[in-house]
C-alpha cells in the first residue's frame, strides 16, 4: 500500500488535490496572438495536476490548446464559460477571477 508523502493517508483516500483546489487564486483572461488569433489563457495553478485539467477543460470546451509556464492555454475565447467548467472540475467559483 503506497502512502501520500503530504497527508500521510493511503494514495486511494488522499485528499491533498481536493485541499489545493479550494486554495487557489485562479485568472482567466483572453491574449491576442500571433495574426491576431485569441486564446484564453488561465494561470494561478499550484500544487494539483494541470496535465487533467487541462484535458477535460479541452473535451467541456471542444477547443485545443496545451500547457505553458504553468499556465494552460486554450485556443478561442473561453473566458466566459471557463469559470463554470472549472467550477464542474471542483474549484469553487469564488475563486476563478475572470479579467
Amino acid at each position: 500500500m503506497d502512502i501520500c508523502p503530504k497527508c500521510g493517508l493511503p494514495l486511494q483516500a488522499c485528499i491533498c488535490e481536493e485541499i489545493a483546489k479550494t486554495e487557489q487564486r485562479i485568472q482567466v483572461q483572453t491574449v491576442k496572438k500571433k495574426f491576431g488569433k485569441i486564446a484564453t489563457e488561465i494561470s494561478g495553478f499550484q500544487g494539483v495536476d494541470l496535465k487533467a485539467i487541462a484535458k477535460s477543460l479541452k473535451q467541456e470546451l471542444a477547443c485545443g490548446g496545451t500547457i505553458k509556464d504553468n499556465k494552460i492555454e486554450l485556443q478561442g475565447d473561453h473566458s466566459k464559460n471557463a469559470k463554470r467548467v472549472l467550477a464542474k472540475i471542483g474549484f469553487p467559483e469564488d475563486t476563478v477571477e475572470v479579467i
